[in-house]
């Protein structure tokens, strides 16, 4: 019982770590509240703060990739309970993106500025639509199971962990990843798109895109349905069509 009550502990620790590290990423982005943002003044030549910029935000991507595969959870797993692997990779992204919150370069430099205060507040609303449609999102499929709260809750019960059925709640009806659209509005909807700001949001949205591929071939190895889904319903553009022949295949070998 006690090493039950170990393990919920830390899945809570985890999932605070993960929220306080979720909203000073949105400081962070927008440049408010917190003392280390996306811009500020350069501390360095322009190629050496690239370079550092680009090495964590690589850091991130393939911390989250790699502990996200299934054949790494199997492997990590003979050495942590299963209750616990989650969390570990909930408190592990969330300390990757602490580190590229540390040691973030400004580049200065700005690549588009809008000063006219309509423009201003519809792209400030804009990027706040992305950050709320982001958590939104995580409670439409399970919050709770999506950062590890689940599977350590059950576990402190003795109640075995059962995966969650593939349903399309909600926006997912209208969009296969509005978790991923909201991504977009946050990192791109901004008055002011300084050069690292560029970096950071190029970066990520390619990281994104290829993060869906990666995802979508687990999702179609667990679900044989997903396949039909992804043939009917856009990838992140509501209303376009989805991609020709994404829906031919329900199972990847």
């Amino acid at each position: 019982m006690a090493s039950r009550i170990l393990i919920l502990m830390y899945g809570a620790v985890s999932y605070a770590i993960f929220f306080g590290t979720f909203l000073y990423a949105i400081g962070f982005v927008t440049g408010v509240f917190v003392p280390l943002t996306l811009d500020g003044e350069p501390r360095m030549a322009v190629g050496p703060a690239v370079a550092i910029d680009l090495s964590l935000l690589a850091l991130f991507a393939i911390q989250h990739s790699v502990m996200a595969r299934r054949g790494f959870k199997q492997w990590f797993t003979r050495f942590i309970p299963q209750a616990a692997e989650r969390s570990t990779y909930v408190l592990a992204s969330s300390l990757a993106l602490i580190a590229l919150f540390y040691f973030w370069q400004p580049i200065g430099g700005v690549i588009w500025k809008v000063d006219d205060p309509t423009g201003r507040i519809v792209l400030y609303a804009l990027g706040a639509f992305g950050w709320a449609l982001v958590l939104v999102s995580t409670f439409l499929i399970n919050h709770f199971d999506l950062f590890g709260l689940r599977q350590v809750w059950l576990h402190a019960r003795g109640k075995p962990y059962r995966p969650l059925p593939f349903g399309t709640p909600g926006l997912y009806r209208v969009v296969r990843h509005p978790l991923y659209l909201g991504w977009f509005f946050a990192f791109w909807a901004t008055p002011t798109m300084t050069v690292a700001h560029l970096v950071f949001a190029l970066a990520t949205t390619a990281y994104i895109l290829l993060a869906i591929q990666l995802e979508e071939r687990d999702l179609m190895r667990a679900h044989p349905e997903y396949g039909e889904y992804r043939g009917r319903v856009p990838m992140v553009i509501p209303f376009l069509k989805a991609g020709r022949g994404e829906g031919k295949r329900t199972r990847v070998a």
